[in-house]
Formats: C-alpha cells, structure tokens, sequence
C-alpha cells in the first residue's frame, strides 16, 4: 500500500495521558506524556525535532482541544478524526496498540480529517453553545415554577401565556402574599391580562404552605439569576462577533430565524463556505439530510445521522417556527410533506431547506429569496387539477352542465 506520509504521528488521547507513536517510514518510537501544558510542550518539540508532517488523534471528549491548541500555535499540521472511522482489529486492545494502529492508517492516508475552525470560532462555539445550555436550563427551571405553582392550587399558566413576564411575576407574587383581591390584580396587572380579572381571581384563589412559598421565591431567584447570566453572555457573543453582522442581517431575513440563532449557525459553520465541496456535504455534516439504506436495489427510509448536535436543534427549532409564516415557502413545502410523512419528517426536511438556503447565500453573497407559497403549484398544473377533479367526483360533486345555445 503507498504511504503517503513518511514522517508522522498517531496520539491515543487519555484525560491524564497520551500514548504517542511516531513512524518514519518502517521504523516507529512509542512514548507516552502527560496532559499539562509542559508535557504538552515536550511533546510538540520532540516532534518538530523528528520532522514530523502530520499528527492525527482521536477527537475524544474535550480532552484532545489541549494538545490541538499547542500543537497548532507551533505550526504542526494536526488531523482530529471520528473514533468510529479508524476501530482497531477485535483483541488487539492497548494504548499503544491503539497509537501504532493510528500513525499506521494516517501514513497510508486512510483517515478522515474532522472539520476544526480556527481557535476564534472554537471560541467562539464554546460561548454560544454555553448560552444554549442556559437558555435550555432556564427553560427547565421555568416548568419546575409551573408544577409547584400547581402543586399550590395556583393555575395561573391556565390563564397567562408566560409565567416570567412582568404581570406574571407581580401576581404570583400576590398569590404568595394571601392577597388576592380584585382590586390588587387590577394594580400589578398590565396590558390584556387586566381584562382577565375574573379568570385571575379563580386562577390565584390557592393554598400556599410556608415550604412551597419558600420553594417558589428560590425558583424565581434562580431564574433570575439565569436570566442575568444569558445577557453577559450575550454580551459577549456581540462584542466578539463584529465582523459577522453582515452575515448575521443576512440571515435574520430567513423566515423562522432570529438573530440568536443567526448567531449560533454563524459560530458553527463560519462565513468560508469553500471548506464544504457541496450544500449537500454541509447538511450531512449537520446531520439534517436522510442516511443512506439501500437494499437489494431499493431505497428504505433511512434516518438523520447525529450530525452537529447544537446546529441541529437549532434549524428545527428554526424551521418550526418558519411554518407558521402562511405565505411563505417554508409554510408549502411543510404542509405538503406533513400529511404523508408527519410532522416530525416535515419539520427536519424545513430544516434541510433553510440550511441549503444559508449555505448559497453566505458562498454567493447573495440575499435570501423566498420561493413563495405556490412553488409546487407551478409543476404539472394539468395533473393536479385531473387530481383534483377525481378527489371532487369521489365526494358527489358533479361538474355544470353545458350550456345550451
């Protein structure tokens, strides 16, 4: 088999140690080194001192971003590959085993480089990936507020679409003072939830004992608390994400997207488009295009594979709120799918769409352009309307009659 890199090194990335293994040509020296910055250090200089063209490692946990980050500010050339494209043969199972078992495949080119964006994006990830979390959680926090409210024989979430909007917090706060009168919710209350006095009366009228009084003030605290921590970071993600506002106008115009979530696609993907041969490499990649089964000649459903998981959530949540523009081709192609293929395939294949659509617009510079409501209308119009003809002659509805001259 040709080798295609004379000179190179295979690392098994462990939280406390690296298994290394250095090959040049049929001759190989195995080391192992430790995980801090000065080992790391050792082992960056041992391989700049062998010449080495080309590292490879497992992208196991968070554990190999140490050694990338050090290898990479000295110039190495450094390969993170999918643990699953490169499984040693069964019963052969060692650290070293597993080192040589990987220099050997990357010197004969048989491995697969991961996608790795430059250390402002990976930044840039972790920041954005963290409010996600704090979005997620407060998100949790928030239902744990409605099953003790419950709990109290307080249905406020009965009545009120937010139970953190201002009037919300003003009458659950009543509700824990024992102070629920007419006149009281009128005064805490504000917009369209003052013309539900009646129902807020029924809805506050709870039982609320010192422990769950107790329990409610330190849920609110905590979703407080959250809430302060996602406008720092917010902060953050704007401060450090100047010069995606171009991009990040660009995509606020697609149906369903925000400017959070223009910022969360923006940090996963970048604005270089050149790295994705294809829209359709990019939606595997993203793991929101159908998988491959194919057997005996025919084509089975086959499903989404893991993908990004961050970006994936993010264009469904996208693409269910894009649906509910009705004049939109999101709104079509969501409406044409959903009837034969759920609501769950639906939602996805809106996701795919948007992707394709951010993928062209950020290669091409070009602006967002909806397809409009009557895309699918447009193709083989005569077959549709024998379609449905027949589907209106099944119901009893018989077309006019002529008429006579």
């Amino acid at each position: 088999m040709q080798i295609l890199y004379e000179r190179c090194c295979g690392i098994d990335v462990h939280k406390k140690m690296l298994a290394v293994c250095f090959k040049a040509g049929k001759k190989q020296q195995l080391r192992e080194f430790g995980t801090h910055t000065q080992a790391l250090q050792e082992l960056a200089d041992w391989l700049l001192q062998e010449n080495c063209q080309q590292v490879a490692m497992e992208s196991t946990g968070s554990y190999w971003k140490p050694i990338y980050n050090v290898l990479e500010l000295l110039g190495l050339e450094i390969m993170v590959v999918n643990a699953q494209h490169m499984k040693a043969v069964p019963g052969r199972k060692t650290d070293m085993k597993d080192a040589e078992w990987i220099a050997d495949l990357l010197q004969h080119g048989l491995l697969k480089s991961s996608y790795i964006p430059d250390r402002h994006q990976r930044e840039l990830r972790e920041v954005t990936r963290y409010r996600k979390s704090l979005v997620e959680e407060r998100a949790r926090e928030i239902n744990r507020l409605e099953k003790t409210l419950e709990g109290c024989n307080i249905k406020l979430s009965s009545v009120v679409s937010h139970l953190t909007g201002l009037s919300s917090r003003n009458l659950i706060g009543v509700a824990l003072d024992g102070d629920v009168t007419p006149e009281r919710i009128e005064e805490v209350s504000y917009g369209k939830v003052k013309e539900k006095k009646e129902e807020l009366l029924k809805a506050l009228a709870g039982a609320v004992s010192p422990v769950q009084k107790k329990l409610i003030q330190a849920i609110l605290s905590h979703i407080d608390d959250m809430t302060q921590r996602i406008n720092e970071v917010d902060d953050i993600i704007t401060s450090e994400m100047q010069k995606y506002e171009q991009a990040i106008k660009a995509l606020d115009e697609i149906p369903g997207i925000g400017r959070q979530s223009a910022e969360t696609i923006l940090a996963e993907i970048g604005l270089d488009m050149s790295r994705f041969p294809s829209a359709a490499h990019l939606a595997s990649w993203v793991g929101v295009c159908p998988g491959n089964y194919q057997s005996a000649g025919k084509r089975k459903k086959g499903k989404t594979n893991k993908g990004n998981p961050t970006l994936k959530t993010t264009l469904v949540q996208c693409a269910k709120t894009a649906v509910k523009k009705k004049d939109s081709f999101f709104r079509a192609q969501y409406e044409r799918l959903s009837v034969r293929r759920g609501a769950n395939r639906a939602t996805m294949a809106v996701a795919h769409s948007i992707l394709i659509a951010i993928y062209h617009m950020l290669k091409n510079g070009q602006p967002f352009v909806d397809l409009g409501v009557d895309y699918y209308h447009q193709f083989n119009p005569e077959r549709k309307i024998n379609r449905y003809l027949k589907k209106l002659s099944e119901l009893g509805w018989l077309p006019p009659a002529p008429a006579v001259s």
